[in-house]
């Protein structure tokens, strides 16, 4: 646990700028990481170098003044804004006496915070074994466990405390573990498809609000909090638009800069959702100064994942911060909403509307008698939801394609 009924972790946050990002940014997503983490950030350090130290991350008389405010400022945890070799961590603890963790660390921790499904589970415990394999120092040897804290959540000190074998071997059964997950999950996707059901991806950048659109949406009842990957497990939840289409609505975890390819790896099957799905919501903080690099990193990871030429919403909420002047104006793939009070959600609806694909639509038909052949054509090549013989002639509910549609325009109900 890190907070206890005595006191809270306070924690100096430490970063090497070496100009290939922007660190004062950077920063501050680190402090909004650790708040999410149930830590208080007191102090921050940012040294300018060529490269971090190859032993220390800082150099030598920045080291210096990182001890002094350790003991001046009761600093409890010393949180690096990169991802620490085990010399590294292990030099800033002998020279501070202060835990050491990295961004990856804290990262990887908030996210055993937050997993509430199997899989969420399954997928924390593996992205923490594999970071942890190369740490370890040889076989046998066990990681550091300085007390707890942040860091040591998720699997448990009994899983992480083991040597590479027994690591190795762990990792091999969440493999198979998460693979029966995705096949269960595929077959969910593929029974959808047969249905014709259409989803709707919401991604974006964490804290961008994207559960509380959900919730306002749906009453889904999405944990939504003023922290970072408040929502971990993706969720769906079936939205009705004002023109009767019905929509499978699915909630993913927040994105962040500089997130650890494994970590982005390990967490690639709850995006495959966005990937799988027929219109994707970038929902990005309009009122954050840099919104437009939050929807990049958004954008380029929906493209990693092959969206290809799926609609992409650009969805700008909290646009009750801003003045009427800074909010340019809408069209069906950019829409302005505050997710909190409601504004502008029927352009988005409308938006979505406009975006549908027309591959396929429910329908209900009254056939004559003498077009049996038909509905046998519909239970083969379609869905054939149900049909019932009236006085009138067949009466069927289906979903079907397009060009079916086209062929059966006049016998809709």
């Amino acid at each position: 646990m890190i907070e206890t009924e005595e006191k809270i972790t306070r924690a100096l946050l430490v970063s090497v700028d070496t100009g290939k990002f922007d660190a004062e940014s950077s920063m501050d997503e680190l402090e909004e990481l650790v708040k999410s983490a149930g830590a208080e950030p007191v102090f921050t350090v940012i040294q300018k170098l060529d490269r971090p130290e190859t032993a220390t991350y800082v150099g030598s008389g920045k080291l210096i003044e990182i001890k002094e405010i350790c003991e001046s400022q009761e600093i409890d945890l010393i949180v690096c804004d990169s991802e620490l070799s085990p010399t590294q961590i292990k030099t800033l603890e002998r020279e501070t006496d202060t835990r050491v963790i990295d961004r990856t660390t804290l990262i990887l921790d908030i996210f055993a915070l937050r997993a509430r499904s199997k899989e969420g589970k399954l997928q924390v415990e593996l992205a923490q074994l594999k970071y942890t394999l190369p740490r370890l120092t040889g076989k046998g040897v066990e990681l550091s466990r300085l007390g707890g804290g942040i860091g040591t959540r998720g699997p448990g000190e009994t899983k992480l405390e083991t040597d590479r074998r027994h690591i190795h071997r762990r990792m091999e059964t969440l493999k198979e573990q998460l693979k029966d997950v995705e096949n269960h999950r595929n077959r969910l996707r593929e029974r959808r498809d047969k249905d014709g059901i259409i989803t709707v991806a919401i991604v974006g950048y964490t804290n961008a609000g994207k559960s509380t659109l959900m919730n306002f949406l749906t009453d889904a009842g999405v944990l939504a909090q003023d922290k970072l990957f408040a929502t971990l497990d993706p969720t769906s939840r079936a939205l009705k638009l004002p023109d009767g289409v019905t929509v499978m609505l699915i909630d993913t975890v927040g994105l962040v800069r500089r997130l650890p390819h494994g970590l982005v790896e390990a967490f690639k099957s709850t995006l495959e959702e966005a990937a799988q799905s027929d219109i994707i919501l970038n929902v990005c903080d309009a009122s954050s100064p840099e919104v437009m690099t939050h929807r990049e990193v958004t954008a380029d990871l929906i493209a990693e994942l092959g969206c290809g030429d799926t609609p992409i919403i650009n969805v700008y909420n909290k646009c009750d911060k801003l003045s009427p002047l800074e909010i340019a104006p809408d069209d069906n793939l950019n829409v302005h909403i505050s997710a909190k009070n409601g504004t502008g959600i029927d352009k988005l609806l409308k938006a979505i509307e406009n975006n549908l694909p027309v591959r396929v639509k429910r329908v209900k038909l009254l056939l004559p008698f003498n077009m049996g052949g038909v509905v046998n054509e519909i239970r083969e090549k379609a869905n054939l939801i149900s049909e019932t013989y009236t006085a009138d002639g067949i009466e069927v509910e289906a979903v079907i394609d397009e060009a079916m549609y086209r062929k059966l325009d006049e016998y809709l109900i």
